[in-house]
């Protein structure tokens, strides 16, 4: 199977969860510690040996861009005050191998139509995507473990992992038949099914590895509710034509599209921060005998 080389990272959403953070700048922009969320997506997609990313943006998404460009006058100032280390670090964002395309999704019509925007780009050669609000991490790249799959499979793989009954809700959530090692033959898709009508509690999170079949299944659905086409759909037609697997992903997952998740991925990657981990670890061990937790509410 060819390589996969190709990368769409949807970031036009509006972020509502975190207003008034997310008023003027993108949540793909919100740091974890001294980086931000679209960063950790991208260094995950480049150390898969991705070498082509597609950005699909909205208005107001102009950082996004902006960070993965030249900063001449920050770099200028950085040179002439001797900060050798930051400098090489601020070039470094995207080493020089790495290609950007920025496509704009006029409307917020769904992850489906995200996808649907990037088809000029992607061409008709498989591809990966990578949501930046869902935080991976692990000893291997996850979309470097559902590559790998696919080279193996030459089919689309999820990423999914398990999830609590009440929580299906949440989610697209898969059927799926006998497997091993992790990974299963999907029998079918649901978007967001109530816990009493989900087919199991295996969850799809944010990538995906996709054939360029999916385009044209993207392009028939019908939308959905607020006339968004959901990306679920686009792959429970593509199940009719080929056959998709669901991948066990080995790593943690942080869902930074929420508060909570924010804040635990916020600790964690602070925790293993070469600059402050261990000073942070120290601080953490002498406040928590002093820790209260808020009452519950009455």
């Amino acid at each position: 199977m060819p390589k996969i080389t190709k990368a769409v990272f949807p970031v036009a959403g509006m972020g509502t969860r975190f207003l008034p953070a997310t008023k003027a700048s993108p949540k793909e922009m919100m740091p974890i510690v001294d980086k931000p969320l679209i960063q950790y997506a991208v260094e995950e997609a480049i150390a898969a040996g991705i070498t082509e990313l597609i950005f699909v943006t909205g208005r107001h998404k102009r950082a996004i861009e902006d960070h993965f460009d030249k900063a001449f006058e920050m770099e200028a100032e950085l040179e002439a005050k001797g900060k050798s280390d930051v400098l090489e670090m601020l070039r470094n964002i995207l080493p020089k191998n790495i290609s950007c395309i920025y496509i704009r999704q006029s409307a917020p019509l769904g992850l489906g139509h995200a996808i649907l925007c990037a088809r000029p780009a992607v061409g008709n050669v498989p591809f990966a995507v990578l949501l930046a609000d869902d935080l991976l991490v692990g000893e291997e790249p996850i979309i470097g473990q559902l590559c790998y799959r696919y080279e193996q499979n030459g089919c689309s793989i999820l990423a999914v992992q398990n999830v609590e009954q009440e929580e299906t809700g949440s989610y697209g959530i898969v059927k799926c038949g006998p497997g091993m090692n992790g990974l299963h033959p999907i029998i079918g898709i649901v978007e967001k099914p109530a816990p009493e009508d989900a087919p199991s509690t295996l969850g799809v999170v944010g990538r995906y590895v996709l054939t360029p079949k999916i385009f044209s299944h993207l392009e028939k659905i019908q939308p959905g509710a607020g006339g968004e086409l959901q990306l679920t759909d686009g792959i429970a037609s593509l199940l009719q034509e080929e056959r998709a697997l669901a991948y066990e992903f080995e790593g943690t997952r942080y869902d930074c599209g929420s508060k909570l998740g924010y804040l635990k991925a916020t600790f964690a990657l602070a925790l293993e921060h070469p600059e402050v981990g261990k000073e942070f670890a120290h601080y953490l061990k002498a406040q928590y005998q002093n820790l209260r937790l808020p009452q519950d509410s009455c």
